[in-house]
């Protein structure tokens, strides 16, 4: 069997040639193959973001409103104490009637059931 000389100038001619019809074809095919997944893929990506986004802000929120039930509890008994105190500055002091005035309006007074805890004897 006889190996015949290769003439490097006239292959590399004919492979740069062909690459210079077919690179392009390559390319544009590829474009439109590919053009579809691409933007499927960027939606997936842009959903994912905007499912996370979204998770995020409802955790805030939750955190936010909790926030706000402890403050409006801590404004609430601060407004008890303060109208505790205020009762508490206004009753004259050094009576027995004092001890009935924490407890609320009617407790203690004439004709009401006494407190467990009065050892007062009862009116009469």
């Amino acid at each position: 069997m006889q190996v015949l000389p290769i003439d490097l100038t006239s292959l590399v001619a004919v492979i740069l040639g062909t690459s210079i019809v077919l690179v392009p074809v390559i390319g544009v095919t590829a474009r439109f193959a590919l053009a579809p997944m691409v933007e499927a893929l960027a939606r997936l990506f842009v959903t994912k973001d905007t499912e996370e986004t979204v998770r995020i802000l409802e955790r805030r929120l939750e955190l936010q409103e909790q926030e706000i039930t402890h403050l409006s509890q801590a404004v609430r008994g601060l407004s008890e104490a303060q109208e505790f105190e205020r009762r508490l500055a206004a009753a004259p002091s050094g009576t027995e009637s004092d001890a009935g005035t924490a407890h609320g309006p009617g407790v203690g007074s004439a004709g009401a059931a006494p407190h467990p805890g009065d050892v007062r004897a009862p009116r009469g």
